[in-house]
């Protein structure tokens, strides 16, 4: 039986049936037709992230992971602006297309293409002039740095491309395609792992090898979402006159997508302190191993990120009807299914640690360092899965600076100060133990906000 999005429209016509669909099908329904493709698009980045480190582990040796550990800030940083744009722009797409407005809809698809292009471009050159100090800033060794300049060096070249796909398909996601922009994302999954065997195995290309195939994906998957935008069936998509700078637009898009820009932004210095306090602490093996945790722990959050994403037009378009309710059920039923996929990382750590992190490293001193780091960081994980649903419901409903005050509380507020006190009295446990405390603070926090947020939407209705 054929979905929503299988059918195709008649001839001449765009198909407006998936934007009615998020406001009258059943929530159950509707939120699996969104969230699964979400889910295995968002696991499938996971994945795509994981082979490299695997690859690189694997084949590279313990030094090489370490310094792929070492690019995770400036990786977060650039994921920063990219995030701006693409999530303020798939939530705007999202609220307009909910208030019959589509031609605002297009123009904003415009200003992503613009959006991205001038940023993407500016945050390479910057980093590329002055990639060195940026590396040794943030936790390099002179045994982790000539790693870390390769793997960025190749990912600088191909910024805009990177920041360009990820913005379109995010737009392409909320505009009512799910499935076009998972098979977007699972074909840079394949093309990733396939250019990572020939250029890191076969052709000995090393840690540079692992970055030209992640930017080769990159392109694959960027061709994918164009050919989707181009096509005159397509629902939204490229225009004459849509790429024009507008001003209001643009603030609508990086108002909305600050709340996940200074997340970012927090992850990188949150990381930067994490790397620091580990050379100091402990050394690169302690930063390798934080490496790998980060990558395991990435895939649980990547899949509630996918229910998020399914949640997220369905909840900003029912906002943007007036209807209320439908965008308050969809929350709950993402919160509960949130926490139970986080809750099963924790499990994987109690029990099964050393088969997790084996999968990146042979070496017994980092496979031990990992698995004690693994079972400090995840320990409050169970209740990071309502945080993660809570902030996406807060920018679907258009609120920014609410959205944007619950990212910063656990890593600005609570988990930074964690890490520049606790490794002074604790060392390396000091760094491992900040991120749970943080987690359980700032969910407490979380609950309170989405509470007032829900009751002032029941007293709208």
């Amino acid at each position: 039986m054929e979905t929503d999005e299988q059918k195709p429209p008649q001839a001449g016509k765009v198909d407006n049936s998936r934007q009615l669909a998020l406001g009258t099908k059943p929530i159950g329904r509707l939120l699996m037709e969104y969230a699964l493709p979400s889910i295995v698009a968002m696991t499938a980045t996971s994945l795509y992230n994981m082979v490299d480190s695997i690859f690189i582990g694997q084949w590279c040796g313990p030094m090489a992971i370490a310094g792929l550990a070492v690019t995770f800030p400036l990786m977060n940083l650039s994921a920063a602006f990219g995030a701006m744009v693409g999530v303020g722009a798939g939530t705007v797409v999202s609220v307009k297309l909910g208030q019959k407005d589509i031609e605002s809809a297009e123009n904003t698809l415009g200003n992503v293409v613009l959006l991205n292009t001038v940023i993407g471009t500016i945050f390479a050159v910057v980093s590329l002039l002055f990639l060195d100090p940026i590396l040794l800033f943030f936790g390099a060794s002179d045994a982790t740095l000539p790693f870390a300049r390769e793997y960025m060096r190749v990912l600088l070249y191909g910024n805009v491309l990177t920041h360009l796909y990820l913005g379109l398909n995010d737009v392409v996601r909320s505009s009512g395609y799910p499935r076009k922009a998972m098979l977007a994302t699972l074909s840079a999954v394949v093309v990733n792992c396939l250019f990572d065997v020939i250029f890191i195995k076969v052709l000995g290309l090393g840690i540079a090898g692992a970055a030209m195939a992640t930017l080769l994906a990159q392109g694959v998957a960027f061709c994918v979402v164009v050919h989707h935008l181009t096509r005159s069936t397509t629902y939204i998509r490229f225009k004459r006159g849509i790429f024009k700078w507008r001003t209001k637009i643009a603030k609508g898009i990086i108002s909305i997508g600050s709340a996940p820009f200074f997340t970012n932004c927090c992850a990188c210095l949150v990381v930067l302190l994490i790397n620091n306090g580990l050379k100091e602490h402990g050394g690169d093996l302690y930063i390798g191993a934080y490496g790998i945790v980060n990558r395991i722990a990435f895939v649980f959050v990547m899949v509630t990120n996918g229910f998020n994403q399914g949640m997220q037009p369905i909840a900003g378009y029912n906002y943007g009807a007036g209807n209320f309710a439908r965008s308050i059920k969809v929350f709950k039923f993402t919160a509960m299914v949130g926490v139970a996929t986080t809750s099963l990382c924790l499990l994987m750590a109690l029990f099964c640690p050393r088969m997790a992190v084996g999968l990146f490293t042979d070496d017994s001193e980092l496979v031990g360092i990992s698995v004690r780091a693994m079972r400090f960081m995840v320990a409050m994980f169970p209740i990071v899965g309502f945080q993660i649903v809570a902030v996406g419901f807060l920018m679907a409903m258009g609120k920014a600076q609410k959205a944007i005050f619950l990212s910063l509380t656990r890593q600005l507020l609570f988990l930074i100060p964690f890490l520049v006190f606790l490794p002074r009295h604790y060392g390396a446990d000091g760094v491992w133990v900040s991120m749970p405390l943080a987690d359980a603070i700032s969910s407490v926090l979380a609950a309170i906000l989405v509470i007032m947020q829900i009751r002032q939407l029941r007293a709208d209705k």
